[in-house]
């Protein structure tokens, strides 16, 4: 029903998302440093559960109210790039901190864990505008049912995402670890993260296109 291309595409446009840091890598990474793998895993399947809900969204058609009220959408783009701004100045401010460095957190339970993952990721304006503005693109309704359509594009994001995801939690308490070491490389790791931000925030805000709905 979708094409290799279509699969191909989303998959590739997912794999660039989630390796850019945005407020999933994060939550994700300052998560399992301060409080270990299993509370890192525990935020991931939050996130996850964030994504099934973009996905039934998108099963459900919600870019067309984005259509239809061009406003919402473009609210949601500013609140997403105000969101990134403040990320990217936490990070690049005078003290500020990379996520990858170690610093004492309340230990949070998982029932936390677990809803803190599932809200920053319905936050994450990298997840809105995929779902809204990109996934629709891959759908051509000439080749069947447009919501059969969603749910296997949406889910191959989702399993590019989590895997990608899941490398990032195992590993980064290594990353920490090698950062601490070298002072230098930590230095570097916090102006680029911050960069990437701030220069993601930039793009969304002055971003001037529509919501986009599949149509024939």
């Amino acid at each position: 029903m979708v094409t290799v291309g279509a699969v191909a595409g989303i998959a590739l446009v997912a794999l660039g998302l989630v390796l850019t840091p945005g407020p999933n890598m994060v939550y994700l990474v300052s998560r399992s440093v301060s409080q270990g793998r299993r509370a890192g895993l525990v935020s991931l399947l939050g996130v996850a559960a964030g994504f099934g809900v973009y996905l039934a969204a998108a099963v459900a058609g919600i870019a067309t109210v984005f259509v239809l009220v061009p406003p919402l959408y473009t609210a949601v783009k500013l609140a997403g790039a105000a969101y990134l701004l403040w990320l990217a100045w936490r990070t690049l401010r005078p003290g500020g901190r990379s996520a990858f460095t170690p610093q004492e957190l309340p230990v949070d339970r998982p029932r936390r864990l677990f809803a803190m993952g599932l809200l920053t990721n319905l936050l994450n304006p990298k997840i809105a505008i995929l779902y809204v503005s990109l996934l629709p693109q891959f759908v051509d309704p000439t080749r069947g049912d447009v919501a059969v359509q969603s749910l296997l594009l949406g889910g191959t994001q989702i399993v590019v995402a989590l895997s990608v995801n899941t490398l990032i939690v195992l590993t980064a308490g290594s990353v920490s670890a090698f950062l601490v070491r070298r002072p230098g490389w930590a230095r570097v790791q916090r102006w680029v993260t911050g960069s990437v931000l701030a220069a993601m925030a930039v793009r969304i805000a002055a971003d001037r296109s529509r919501a986009a709905v599949a149509s024939g």
